[in-house]
């Protein structure tokens, strides 16, 4: 087992928990119409988005070819992460990271209170996430962030564009695991630098407590971490097929569809999680992309 049982079970429902406000946030980003189509004589609908707060803009791209552009982004970034890093820019690493979580989870709390008051409590959560970290604000400020992520990106994708983003993803987290390492440099900085897009739960080696605020200085704190991404890829993944849904059920049932999705994506991480090897890294993407696409199979044939 790669971590201990108390840690294992708090990974996985915190992923699992995470999906479900996710896909609950992108969900009040997508609404459908009915209209009367006069040439079928038939009742119908129509899926449309409502514009994100703040006056932000989603990327104007097509939907089948969005993963490009979303992949390619994600490479030019984890490259900028690998120069902060050989620089030593921590500063700016900090100041990127706060701007992003501060957006995302402005955008996340819009969609149920005020936008003055979402701003308000966004910029509280990214001051104490990045300035003053522990590890309650940092799990709970996750909860929130990749639902903003889902709907700034869901509503410009479809199902095989966002397929096709789990598919080179995971690819791309073999090979940044297992041949070039970069993902285990990138982890073991955002752990050490206490910034970390991720759940993170810190405990003691020998006394297996857990700590609020681990001591990189002190030998004995390890540090169980679940990636962003592994978090936010599948969310996406998810509301796309969620759109699906919402066009031939009811927007209740949809939600209910689509959480198939992130049940069987946890039902794959945790055998990850209880078969690998204590302090081994592991990529994790291609375990959840599995459990995702199994997830989706049984919506379509069998829900």
């Amino acid at each position: 087992m790669k971590h201990s049982l108390k840690i294992t079970l708090f990974l996985l429902s915190m992923f699992f928990v995470t999906q479900v406000i996710g896909l609950g946030i992108t969900k009040e980003y997508l609404e459908v119409t009915q209209f009367f189509d006069p040439e079928t004589n038939e009742l119908r609908k129509e899926l449309t988005t409502k514009q994100l707060p703040y006056d932000i803009e989603r990327p104007e791209v097509e939907a089948s070819t969005s993963y490009v552009w979303i992949v390619i982004s994600i490479l030019i970034g984890t490259l900028l992460l690998l120069l902060i890093i050989k620089f030593g820019k921590m500063h700016l690493w900090k100041l990127w990271f706060f701007i992003a979580v501060f957006f995302t989870m402005a955008i996340a709390f819009s969609a149920f209170i005020p936008q003055n008051i979402a701003a308000i409590l966004a910029f509280i959560f990214a001051v104490f996430k990045v300035y003053k970290p522990t590890t309650i604000i940092q799990n709970i400020s996750e909860l929130f962030i990749y639902g903003g992520l889902a709907a700034i990106f869901v509503p410009i994708i479809n199902v095989f564009a966002a397929s096709m983003i789990l598919l080179l993803i995971s690819i791309y987290d073999i090979i940044a695991v297992n041949k070039t390492k970069h993902m285990i440099t990138l982890a073991k900085f955002q752990t050490k630098s206490k910034v970390f897009a991720g759940l993170m739960f810190p405990y003691k080696k020998v006394e297996g407590k857990i700590v609020d605020k681990p001591d990189a200085n002190t030998k004995s704190v390890r540090v169980a971490v679940l990636g962003g991404g592994d978090i936010g890829f599948p969310m996406i993944f998810a509301g796309a097929v969620m759109k699906e849904l919402l066009l031939v059920n009811t927007e209740l049932l949809s939600f209910l569809k689509v959480l198939i999705i992130p049940l069987f994506a946890t039902i794959a991480l945790s055998y990850l999680l209880f078969n690998g090897q204590k302090g081994k890294f592991y990529p994790a993407m291609p375990y959840i992309s599995a459990g995702c696409f199994i997830g989706y199979v049984l919506i379509y044939f069998f829900f």
